[in-house]
């Protein structure tokens, strides 16, 4: 598996912010059908609770179209969400991307209200 450019920086970026990177890739095998999530990562939250498990895909936006590259990320999000679900229902799925990606493609009144439908479904 070919890691994004932004892998790296997002993996030091959870650690600072106290992550423990469990696996990376987060290999998700259920039935016959496999996915490699980006990275998994752990935080522990106090000695008497569980930890919070997190699965991160990234996503560099470096394609010539923006849209086609939106397409792409959407559709592992979607993928790899329900197969967390089945492999572990507790876990929780973000998609990183670029912040000028962010803010300067996301606004666009079509995707923000695509994302927003989406995070209702997922």
């Amino acid at each position: 598996m070919t890691k994004d450019r932004f892998h790296s920086l997002v993996k030091n970026a959870l650690i600072k912010e106290g992550w423990a990177i469990m696996d990376d890739p987060y290999r998700v095998k259920v039935g016959e059908v496999k996915f490699e999530i980006d990275l998994a990562a752990e935080m522990l939250i106090a000695a008497e609770r569980q930890g919070e498990k997190i699965a991160v895909e990234v996503k560099s936006f470096l394609g010539s179209s923006s849209t086609y590259e939106f397409h792409t990320a959407i559709g592992q999000y979607v993928n790899y969400h329900f197969m967390l679900r089945l492999h572990e229902p507790e876990g929780k799925l973000y998609l990183a991307i670029p912040e000028d990606t962010y803010e300067s493609f996301l606004p666009r009144l079509l995707f923000k209200e695509f994302v927003k439908k989406l995070v209702l479904i997922c």
